[in-house]
């Protein structure tokens, strides 16, 4: 379940969806994805689900983190990113290997414990976490060069708008009952551009924090 042929035929299966980026599907392909969900679903690790991770959290199908991933990169490579909601890590893990540095935030304390404990063992040395509500992002480090979210927003947060970098890319998913995923680009100090782009599924972004 977790051999080469396994992650070969998924990244395969992203291929066909359209994922074109080689940098981001090698990155996938070299992240072992059975480590972040629990071990009576590591079987189906390698499917393209999602699966869930406790306190009604889940981690998202490979074909979502592929997108959101090819959508950040641009076909550049990246400095500093930013990540709203780090689950059980495993997003964050395809993002070390494609930016400089990352930093991600959870509102969840225990899922954020259990994130660190998976990107240590997979010596994820370039990622800072942080247990912090994500709709106000890390000011204190911004400008980011890219933000990503992964949870749903009612609407974009400002504060996000606010830390990306001129030139950078947020890439959010934006709704209640039906959700798109919304492309942002910082064109200048004051204006940013918007693309709707397709219809995703995502537990909702919440606000504050919570230690259980």
């Amino acid at each position: 379940m977790t051999s080469q042929r396994t992650r070969d035929r998924m990244l395969n299966r992203l291929r066909e969806q359209g994922i074109k980026d080689e940098v981001v599907l090698a990155a996938i392909g070299s992240t072992a994805r059975h480590i972040f969900v629990d071990e009576a679903l590591s079987i189906r690790a390698y499917e393209d689900v999602s699966l869930p991770i406790g306190f009604g959290q889940t981690i998202s199908q490979p074909y979502i983190v592929a997108r959101m991933s090819e959508l950040l990169r641009n076909g550049q490579p990246l400095e500093k990113v930013l990540e709203i909601g780090t689950g059980c890590g495993y997003q964050t893990a395809v993002l070390s290997k494609l930016a400089k540095e990352v930093y991600s935030v959870e509102r969840i304390r225990p899922l954020l414990l259990k994130a660190r404990d998976h990107l240590r063992k997979l010596k994820c040395i370039n990622v800072k976490l942080d247990h912090a509500d994500g709709n106000m992002g890390l000011a204190q480090l911004a400008p980011f060069d890219a933000i990503i979210v992964t949870a749903a927003a009612s609407h974009i947060p400002p504060d996000l708008l606010t830390q990306l970098a001129v030139g950078g890319r947020l890439v959010i998913p934006v709704g209640t009952d039906e959700q798109i995923l919304y492309l942002v680009e910082r064109v200048s100090a004051n204006d940013y551009r918007q693309t709707q782009l397709e219809p995703v599924k995502f537990v909702p972004l919440l606000g504050g924090t919570t230690s259980q």
